[in-house]
């Protein structure tokens, strides 16, 4: 049992690791101009394949970012071969994906941004779909916020972190939920990632929810994973339950919508997301919910008009 649970926390560390390098600008520098203004790219290798990145437009301040990004890299790579080799001394193999979860990441991958869109919209980010592809792909925009441009960009790295490998073979538990609001609140709050412990209010209601206990909540989740429920209803139990109970500060509906795909992705079965067209009905039935008058409706709305089945899909366009 101690080898399990010490297996379990490298690998954890382990895709926090590859999660931090995935995040940083680094390799071999070059400087392009271009009508006198001047960009910078960098040249790495992943995989054995040479890929080249825009950074941004050409500062001091970057240059020397880059350059230190480099070094920062080295020693993440480091760390990783160490706990690679630390899971080989205890004799750990890696697991494969199953061919319908590999199908239903690749899926999530390429309707990353409609997705990253809808959420942001969810959120009250004031964005476009343009907008959001721009961010996604490290460009400029225009006439946004930096909070509400951090949030997109938040939701890129927790949907990068969820779609990673180790991340889908993980458990979809307590941890992961903590970590996901983590990335989802990154820059905004030193609390981030940790259960509230202070009161919090819901717009549109004069419901307020309890200040959550890490116990209980780690017990009904486990109640959720235990019971008879199909997947699916699972994944959108999982979804409403943690945006209930408020678990964390700020965050909650992005980090729950995370959460809960996760889950749904690693058994294979789709993703959930909401149509941004749909933001406002689905607010208005978040509110009954809340309050305990219906949830049943709600949870009608989602799997009828959230849920996305990739096989589905996939049987309509070979038809």
């Amino acid at each position: 049992m101690e080898e399990k649970v010490e297996i379990m926390n490298l690998l954890q560390n382990k895709q926090l690791l590859e999660y931090e390098l995935k995040s940083l600008a680094y390799g071999s520098v070059e400087i392009r101009e271009n009508n006198s203004n001047k960009y910078i790219y960098v040249h790495y290798r992943e995989d054995g394949i040479v890929l080249t990145k825009y950074v941004g437009e050409y500062s001091d301040e970057l240059y020397n970012l880059v350059l230190n990004n480099s070094i920062k890299a080295k020693e993440l790579k480091k760390q990783i071969r160490e706990i690679n080799k630390k899971l080989r001394q205890l004799n750990y193999t890696e697991k494969e994906l199953s061919e319908k979860v590999e199908q239903n990441i690749d899926f999530a991958k390429r309707n990353l941004v409609d997705t990253i869109y809808k959420q942001a919209i969810l959120e009250g980010v004031a964005t476009t779909f343009a907008d959001t592809e721009s961010i996604i792909e490290g460009g400029k925009v225009n006439n946004m916020t930096t909070e509400d441009i951090m949030k997109i960009v938040n939701l890129k790295h927790a949907w990068e972190f969820i779609l990673n490998k180790n991340v889908i073979l993980s458990d979809t538990n307590f941890a992961l939920l903590c970590e996901i609001n983590k990335m989802v609140e990154e820059g905004f709050y030193y609390s981030a990632g940790k259960v509230r412990n202070v009161p919090v209010t819901i717009g549109g209601t004069t419901w307020k929810p309890e200040l959550p206990i890490e116990s209980i909540i780690k017990e009904e989740l486990e109640r959720i994973f235990n019971s008879k429920m199909d997947d699916v209803d699972s994944a959108i139990e999982l979804l409403l339950y943690t945006m209930k109970k408020q678990i964390f500060i700020d965050g909650n509906k992005r980090t729950s919508v995370i959460y809960s795909n996760h889950y749904l992705i690693s058994k294979g079965k789709g993703i959930i997301v909401i149509p941004a067209e749909l933001t406002e009905e689905f607010k208005d039935l978040l509110i009954p919910y809340y309050e305990g008058k219906d949830e049943n409706q709600i949870k009608k709305f989602i799997k009828e008009k959230c849920y996305l089945n990739i096989y589905k899909k996939r049987l309509k366009l070979i038809n």
